[in-house]
């Protein structure tokens, strides 16, 4: 009779972690009384526009479904990838020529990462080249000054190599520094650095504070320069940052990459299901400014990395077609 009710107690622990296990962060699934679950969203540094729209976003899927989705602070896209990859988050906002290189082990990865998938493109976002000299004016006027090309691991840092390149210039012909979007500014205030490169949806927390304090330049590729950048990596697009959202004087010319939220395979279809439903039947109650540059086309634009089946379930519902693992 001891050993029956010893075995009894012990299916009943077992069926119990197993519940358990079906709403933890690692799986991201539901359990058996249609309760959702409990999802880690890795975003950026404070000082940008990950952390601020991924925080709403976040709020937003946790109000309005039954997953509930925690942002927080992440290390750039590289390394949102890796936390991913071993099971510290299930959600991340990453840029999407990064997600490109680790899903084909390039560039930044040197093994392939495809646990992955794609969740939902939200917005562009801009390769900035912030100074506070008005005699830097081109690419080629950072030769052989004191240039922060993002941090180490970071799709910024990646991105001024290739904007670089463009011109025939590689980081000997700079003095490189390798800071977040907050201390790039921070020494752009100070002085220690002539300009740096932030890449992120315009505006940017923290080139806004900058502005807020002292007259803000930004550097204009020209289009011979971007279509030589574009013939190199596809990936980038033409985008123009207009002159009131930096009190420029005048529109500023570069190149954008896309913000795409992408999700663990291992989540359940009805997690990110919620996640795409949370954010895209809600656009116009997120309290960002960003809001108003998503779109459900763009959203199921993605070829790189295919999508989350939780993710084509939505977008199928709203007549459009993803492609999927």
């Amino acid at each position: 009779m001891k050993k029956k009710i010893a075995l009894a107690l012990s299916l009943v622990m077992i069926m119990s972690l197993a519940l358990t296990s079906c709403g933890s962060k690692d799986g991201g699934g539901k359990d058996g009384d249609g309760k959702g679950g409990n999802l880690t969203f890795t975003t950026g540094g404070e000082s940008g526009t990950y952390y601020s729209f991924g925080t709403v976003l976040a709020g937003k899927i946790s109000d309005k479904t039954k997953t509930t989705v925690t942002a927080v602070v992440g290390a750039g896209s590289k390394g949102n990838i890796e936390k991913m990859e071993v099971k510290d988050a299930q959600l991340g906002l990453v840029q999407s020529d990064v997600m490109a290189y680790a899903y084909n082990g390039t560039s930044l990865f040197d093994e392939k990462v495809e646990s992955f998938s794609t969740v939902a493109a939200l917005y562009m976002e801009q390769v900035q080249i912030v100074t506070l000299d008005p005699n830097i004016k081109t690419v080629a006027d950072l030769k052989g000054k004191n240039v922060s090309v993002g941090e180490n691991g970071s799709g910024v840092y990646f991105n001024a190599l290739d904007v670089l390149a463009a011109y025939d210039m590689t980081l000997d012909d700079i003095k490189p520094t390798y800071e977040s979007f907050g201390n790039s500014t921070d020494s752009l205030q100070d002085g220690k650095i002539d300009a740096a490169f932030i890449v992120a949806g315009a505006p940017t927390t923290a080139v806004t504070g900058l502005s807020a304090t002292k007259p803000v330049c930004l550097v204009s590729l020209d289009d011979a320069h971007i279509e030589k950048l574009i013939a190199a990596s596809p990936y980038y697009s033409r985008n123009v940052i207009a002159k009131d959202v930096y009190n420029t004087t005048e529109d500023v010319t570069t190149v954008a990459v896309g913000a795409v939220i992408i999700a663990r395979d291992d989540c359940s279809e009805e997690d990110i299901y919620n996640v795409c439903a949370g954010i895209f039947d809600n656009i116009q109650d997120l309290g960002h400014d960003k809001k108003d540059e998503l779109s459900l086309e763009f959203a199921a634009s993605v070829t790189a990395v295919p999508y989350h089946p939780g993710a084509a379930k939505y977008f199928s519902e709203k007549n459009l077609t993803v492609p999927t693992k």
